[in-house]
């Protein structure tokens, strides 16, 4: 595994996911899962579906189609300015009580660049961390980070901060997204990585969802399968949506 400097702070065509501290009051904990889902309106139905092994995945269509969504985002030269564009919609409206821990994700696949808000963040004196990806069926850990600190390749080529770096554990998820509801949901990879993450805190102790991603992978509704866990907020170029129910 390679060493490279955290200068900018990260090398280009990498991923990873970055943390941030607070102080003050906690996120309030979401209670139990919610039942609605769709394009925002109260009272749609989730689609619950439970996965059976070997039989057709209905998020598979949809991770292909939002894959080529975003790609074309990227392609279109507006990308940069649509990241400037979230990082200050996420600062602007998304509650963080001081004291908290706000984990940020290092953008691969074309997706939405975390680096302004990385910037914002660090410019207003937050600490930073990066998660690291464990084997498969256990959440993701984060280490500390700061601007300059050296990052390792881990799993699936993501970026992550040396073994020597200080373990912390996030308030505040920030999680790359494929496609989401206004309820919410999330389509992701499929790795289960920030469900299984999200879940651990939520039986835990508390922690807020905010899914970060570009406004065009908005979708009406997500088959959701019961161990999916819900974002309490969306954050796109275009603003800050507070989940329904959250």
């Amino acid at each position: 595994m390679g060493a490279a400097s955290g200068f900018g702070p990260w090398p280009q065509t990498r991923s990873a996911h970055l943390v941030r501290r607070v102080q003050g009051e906690h996120p309030v904990r979401r209670p139990g899962r919610r039942l609605i889902s769709g394009s925002g309106t109260e009272g749609t139905r989730r689609m619950i579906i439970a996965p059976i092994k070997g039989v057709f995945d209905p998020k598979g269509p949809l991770r292909a189609r939002m894959t080529a969504e975003r790609r074309a985002i990227a392609a279109s030269g507006d990308a940069k300015t649509l990241a400037r564009h979230a990082a200050g919609a996420f600062i602007r409206d998304i509650p963080m009580p001081d004291s908290a821990i706000v984990a940020l994700y290092h953008p691969i696949r074309d997706e939405l660049d975390t680096e302004p808000l990385f910037d914002a963040l660090t410019e207003k004196g937050f600490d930073i961390a990066l998660p690291v990806t464990p084997k498969r069926k256990a959440p993701l850990m984060f280490r500390r980070f700061r601007t300059g600190d050296a990052l390792v390749e881990g799993r699936y080529g993501v970026m992550t901060p040396a073994e020597d770096a200080a373990e912390v554990t996030p308030h505040i998820v920030v999680a790359p997204l494929l496609g989401f509801t206004r309820a919410g949901d999330r389509l992701g990879y499929g790795g289960g990585y920030y469900d299984r993450t999200l879940a651990a805190r939520r039986a835990g102790g508390n922690v807020l969802a905010v899914g970060y991603g570009f406004a065009r992978q908005e979708l009406e509704r997500l088959p959701v399968a019961p161990n999916d866990e819900p974002m309490d907020w969306i954050v796109t170029e275009r603003g800050a949506i507070r989940a329904n129910g959250s």
